[in-house]
């Protein structure tokens, strides 16, 4: 009996660890306003040519008054935190404990850690205008099929979803229209219209800017939290000068 107590106990303390991630995350993304969500490898390096895309992405985002999402670490998630840092945009990383440490990258304006991955998820969704893929691993295929999934089946308002880079991505939506849609019948020929690739930055957020209406942000996002219990984000504005 004891025993069960003690895991009950556990179980109960890990449900306040998942509501405090949720809080800090509302807090902070509440205030942050439209924002575009980018996406892509990790292990991209500075002089390959979609980590240099990768930049002006973010630059074009801050450019256009939105604030710039990636999951805080290396490569194609450091590119669009620099662009939109160096462009004195709003640039925010929302980082994941790993076993293999992540290291933040240093051109962030708001630093958040999660533990639970999910938790980050329901952030990258709940405050993006679109998301911006970039050429990644498993992560980036997540954010990407969680994207469609949710407004496949409007779990959330359609928002835009484009993919950078046609050599990495045209071999993918192949096996979509084969094999899904003519094949096995699993989607609609009409699901492909769900996301777009390009090969232009410029394309990318220019749909974004021309399908996003401020004025029903403002009524989508609001104060999640009761303005008595309502208090300033927690946020690290101090970032090292950009490199020249």
């Amino acid at each position: 009996m004891s025993d069960q107590n003690s895991q009950l106990g556990k179980e109960t303390w890990r449900l306040f660890r998942i509501l405090s991630e949720f809080v800090d995350g509302f807090e902070v993304m509440s205030e942050v306003g439209p924002a575009v969500s980018v996406f892509g490898s990790a292990r991209t390096p500075s002089n390959e040519r979609y980590y240099k895309r990768a930049v002006e992405c973010g630059r074009l985002i801050a450019e256009n008054d939105l604030a710039v999402i990636t999951g805080g670490g290396p490569g194609i998630m450091e590119a669009a935190n620099r662009g939109a840092f160096e462009a004195k945009g709003m640039s925010i990383g929302l980082n994941i404990d790993l076993p293999m440490e992540q290291k933040p990258n240093p051109y962030q304006t708001h630093e958040m850690k999660f533990r639970y991955f999910f938790v980050r998820k329901v952030m990258f969704v709940k405050y993006a205008c679109g998301f911006i893929c970039f050429p990644g691993g498993f992560g980036t295929m997540d954010e990407f099929f969680e994207s469609v999934t949710l407004i496949q089946t409007l779990k959330i308002n359609p928002f835009p979803v484009i993919c950078i880079g046609r050599d990495f991505w045209t071999g993918l939506v192949d096996w979509f229209r084969h094999t899904m849609v003519e094949q096995y019948k699993t989607i609609e020929a009409t699901d492909l219209d769900l996301f777009r690739i390009t090969d232009d930055v410029d394309e990318a957020v220019s749909i974004i800017t021309q399908r996003l209406d401020r004025e029903s942000w403002d009524d989508r996002v609001g104060h999640p939290i009761p303005e008595p219990y309502y208090e300033h984000p927690r946020t690290r504005m101090q970032a090292p000068q950009a490199e020249g």
